[in-house]
């Protein structure tokens, strides 16, 4: 029997009159996973967090967490989840300290030995008050709120902007042992490196659509990459051109500079058949990536509309 969605979308449809939100989304998070909801700023990626919250209603379609309806079941879902919004609000008069225990009291409880070790990872100072703290200071108490009380599930709104460098690789390491402890992590994010670092699958979105879903590690299989192949002596391209996965062939010499999209693995049975010296391979970032499928996508939006957008 399959393992239900702990988040699930259908058709999931937001609206503001003339405006876009996002429009016919289905995808679905499994237990366990983290996830990566993918886009620009303007997206949708927020409206869809926002919608799955119940802080909006869905103009059409639905969004499920654990199975459950945000609308009619909300404090059972609440109780599961660990949420850092977009925008994060806080107290200033109070200290980080006042505030965190103060929520945690809200919750019913959070363990501030819990409360206190994250902080210190985060280097948060406790004692100081929010209202003299940097944004990256105020974002920190955005990730103890959310971390400290071992949530099943992690909704995570563009989680490390403000952070320094060193902060946020500690950021990493609290999503990769929530995940070990068995916890499902949705993280929305424009920042491609942290989405190649740390998420197992990603959806893309862009002005509202939701473009691919997809494994990390099958989008850089898909991606085109330059290969360059050095032999003993000068090859002929013409049996690289002819193999399907290879999009162009530029000799340069003893050398062949090939554009591979996929699997390598005929370039390389083709390239055994003669002496090769060396290899080099320009693997494609997540983020090549992902501007090749928002140019795709792009282009055929347009041959779809028979014209220019």
């Amino acid at each position: 029997m399959a393992t239900a969605a702990v988040i699930a979308a259908e058709h999931l449809t937001k609206s503001y009159g003339a405006q876009r939100g996002v429009i016919d989304l289905t995808f679905d998070v499994a237990p366990g996973e983290v996830f990566g909801f993918l886009g620009p700023n303007g997206a949708g990626k927020t409206t869809t967090i926002r919608t799955a919250l119940d802080l909006l209603r869905p103009t059409d379609g639905r969004i499920t967490l654990f199975g459950l309806d945000p609308r009619s079941d909300g404090p059972a879902i609440r109780s599961r989840i660990g949420f850092l919004p977009g925008e994060l609000a806080l107290w200033p008069r109070m200290t980080a300290g006042d505030y965190l225990r103060a929520f945690g009291a809200f919750r019913g409880g959070v363990d501030p030995r819990s409360i206190d070790a994250y902080a210190e990872r985060l280097s948060l100072d406790l004692s100081r008050r929010i209202r003299a703290l940097s944004h990256g200071n105020k974002q920190k108490i955005g990730l103890v709120l959310a971390f400290a009380h071992e949530p099943e599930l992690l909704i995570l709104d563009e989680p490390t902007q403000g952070l320094d460098p060193l902060i946020q690789q500690e950021f990493y390491s609290m999503v990769e042992e929530a995940k070990a402890r068995g916890a499902t992590v949705f993280l929305s994010s424009h920042v491609m490196p942290e989405v190649e670092r740390i998420c197992d699958r990603v959806a893309i979105i862009r002005d509202g659509l939701l473009v691919r879903v997809a494994d990390i590690a099958d989008l850089k299989e898909q991606a085109v990459r330059m290969i360059e192949l050095h032999f003993d002596r000068p090859v002929s391209p013409a049996a690289f051109a002819s193999l399907g996965s290879v999009r162009a062939v530029e000799p340069h010499g003893d050398a062949l500079r090939l554009t591979v999209q996929g699997a390598a693995d005929e370039v390389i049975k083709e390239a055994a058949r003669h002496t090769v010296i060396s290899v080099s391979s320009d693997e494609p970032s997540l983020e090549d990536i992902f501007l090749t499928i928002y140019r795709d996508d792009r282009e055929d939006r347009r041959d779809g509309l028979g014209g220019d957008e």
